[in-house]
């Protein structure tokens, strides 16, 4: 390894060991497919409320969101401002409703309600959403840990994906669950032992930091007016309450865990738990990135090498230095962004605390990645393979098949990690593809809980009207110039809100005047 020391090295080895002995400690239990999918119902709502906040603290929030509060203001953190109003929905509706089906799956209901393409339909967005989720949380470590060690970011996905997957194929969702509980407490503690050693390095201290951070406008919300082309207050305020009731509501990774509570009171408040430790904790990353920003621009050389560094990876390694130094001078700081905590942590973090704060990334990777192939594994097994291919198979059956998907879609979430080197923002990415992916999913979960007119017909005109206005609002950049008119004058954060209302919405319509007429 070129720039870790020894000791720090020892430190992320021996926690990435704890997490795979943890695998092997919990496969001992794992005696049938509902002990790996559900851990029987006997986890305790803090437990899960721990394991779902660690899921939603990744190390796209690790990476992601210092970075686009150091390329530009704390708009994003409106995000997490939305969270309680999507967990009330949430805690009041959608847990009693999964509770009561007693189904693993969260798509299961669907084909009950519309029939087998409304569940496919739902299985194939979720399958996209993770594997792009996995992705992007793969990207965001190999980013860090390529600046720590030298290696190739693809050859630090395969290593620390190797980990992840022996642990959850091993572990099942009771050793996810309880792994994430102490990657919660370790990544919390890493995020303020981060921002103590910025600002304890700051000349100037915390005031320096607010009054660069003010000069600067680093601690705006976004605009209040009431636009919705830009990334306004009301854009992310939107987009989160809808991205997070998907979560709640529609997401295997979330469903999951309300079966492996002991009841849906239980569930219900670890809900309430995971947003009352996220919203607060978020705020904290938002925090780092102003300090980044203030930090470095209190010394601007110390800038000068991430801006060549991103010049190089914009480029490619072959441009000419001068070409490079060039480019390197018209970059804004939203462009290198994601690369100024990994340099942060190389030259300033002591060493034994950078082997604790890597270990903290890695937890908030291995997290999500762990959950997110458990969670599609199960949805693999249940949705696809038993209901397409083999209904009845033995529990040993299952449970092989169970390991299959959840090595398959761990090596989908590497693939597709891959395929993002060199995106200038992993927030900015993730959010876009998963407002892509789910935009669907719920519009048609919500027709059916709540439009109880609504047939087979309705919901599938809907679909299609609504998977039209999703990939209009997606694509309209690629319609050529001379029918820019026709392209769509809105965020990208917004496909998720218009196309979650395009599907209910017309399905709602549809069915009222169709009860009318009859």
């Amino acid at each position: 390894m070129k720039n870790l020391p020894l000791l720090d090295i020892a430190i992320i080895v021996l926690y990435l060991i704890a997490m795979v002995g943890v695998g092997i400690y919990f496969s001992r239990k794992n005696e049938s497919s509902e002990q790996y999918t559900k851990a029987s119902g006997k986890i305790p709502g803090w437990a899960i409320g721990l394991s779902i906040y660690a899921t939603f603290l990744s190390s796209n929030t690790f990476l992601g969101v210092p970075g686009k509060a150091f390329g530009g203001n704390w708009n994003a953190f409106v995000f997490s401002i939305s969270m309680p109003f999507a967990a009330w929905v949430a805690a009041k509706y959608f847990v009693p409703f999964y509770r009561s089906t007693g189904e693993v799956s969260a798509y299961t209901n669907l084909e009950k309600r519309f029939g087998p393409w409304a569940r496919t339909y739902a299985v194939v967005c979720f399958l996209l959403t993770q594997i792009t989720r996995m992705g992007s949380v793969f990207f965001g470590i190999s980013l860090t840990l390529q600046a720590l060690t030298g290696f190739s970011m693809e050859t630090i996905m395969l290593v620390t994906g190797i980990c992840i997957v022996i642990y959850t194929v091993l572990g099942g969702i009771e050793a996810v669950i309880w792994t994430e509980v102490v990657q919660a407490v370790l990544k919390t503690a890493g995020a303020l032992l981060i921002l103590y050693l910025i600002v304890s390095k700051m000349p100037g201290g915390v005031s320096k930091i607010i009054e660069i951070g003010q000069q600067s406008d680093k601690f705006s919300l976004g605009s209040f007016a009431p636009d919705f082309t830009t990334s306004t207050f009301w854009v992310v305020l939107l987009y989160g309450f809808f991205i997070n009731l998907n979560n709640f509501g529609m997401d295997q990774n979330y469903v999951q865990r309300y079966h492996a509570s002991s009841s849906a009171k239980e569930a219900s408040k670890s809900i309430w738990l995971c947003v009352w430790m996220f919203v607060p904790v978020s705020l904290v990353f938002f925090v780092i990135g102003s300090c980044l920003f203030a930090y470095y621009q209190t010394t601007p050389s110390l800038i000068e090498p991430i801006k060549l560094q991103a010049a190089v990876e914009h480029l490619g390694a072959t441009a000419s230095q001068i070409d490079i130094a060039n480019y390197a001078k018209t970059l804004q700081p939203s462009d290198y962004g994601d690369k100024v905590m990994p340099n942060f942590m190389v030259n300033m973090i002591p060493t034994g605390l950078l082997g604790l704060i890597v270990s903290a990334i890695l937890s908030a990777a291995m997290s999500t990645i762990s959950s997110g192939m458990n969670a599609s594994a199960t949805v693999f097994s249940e949705d696809i393979y038993k209901r397409y291919s083999k209904k009845k198979i033995s529990d040993k059956q299952n449970m092989r098949l169970l390991y299959i998907g959840t090595v398959l879609f761990g090596l989908g979430g590497m693939a597709c990690g891959i395929a993002m080197i060199g995106v200038k923002s992993i927030l900015d990415i993730w959010w876009q593809l998963s407002g892509i992916f789910a935009g669907g999913m719920l519009g048609l979960f919500l027709l059916g809980i709540i439009s109880k007119k609504s047939g087979n017909t309705e919901a599938m005109a809907a679909t299609i009207i609504g998977i039209m206005v999703i990939l209009w609002l997606s694509l309209s950049s690629l319609i050529p110039d001379q029918y820019d008119f026709l392209r769509s004058p809105l965020h990208a954060n917004m496909v998720i809100v218009i196309g979650t209302l395009s599907i209910y919405l017309t399905g709602a319509t549809i069915a009222k005047f169709r009860s009318v007429k009859a």
